[in-house]
């Protein structure tokens, strides 16, 4: 069976310690354990996923999104949300959409982190719903593009 929708997901710097960084906060779950049963749930889309703690990484995988197949990119940015100008630009120098998630709620952490550079270029921000935040951004890029 072909699918007809794809769905990139970018994780950036440590999200590759999901499940066992701070579990109180984002959980004891992988995020390959948790991709396997997006994969599941979604089955007539195909989702890609790449993930980095390098920030060049995910600029190059952002400009590498911006294709007619590709109809969303879910980014949940780690740190570089709260300072990367470099990673807001290659967001809004493409076409494709992009919605930025949290795990966590950021606004009820520490002040630091209430602040995302990329918000403003994003489509939207799901923040606090745990792994949640993944299926919630999923739902929309598939209902609206």
């Amino acid at each position: 069976m072909k699918k007809n929708k794809v769905i990139k997901i970018i994780n950036g710097a440590n999200l590759n310690l999901l499940g066992k960084r701070e579990p109180e906060i984002y959980g004891v779950k992988s995020f390959e354990t948790f991709l396997s049963e997006l994969k599941r749930q979604f089955i007539d889309i195909e989702l890609l996923y790449f993930q980095s703690n390098i920030e060049g990484e995910i600029l190059n995988e952002l400009h590498n999104s911006d294709d007619e197949i590709i109809i969303g990119i879910v980014l949940k940015a780690g740190a570089f949300t709260h300072y990367s100008i470099a990673i807001r630009d290659a967001i809004a120098s493409i076409s494709t959409p992009v919605v930025e998630v949290h795990i966590s709620n950021i606004f009820a952490r520490e002040e630091f982190r209430q602040k995302s550079v990329i918000s403003a270029v994003c489509k939207g921000v799901i923040s606090g719903f745990g792994l949640s935040s993944y299926t919630l951004a999923i739902r929309y890029l598939c209902e609206t593009f």
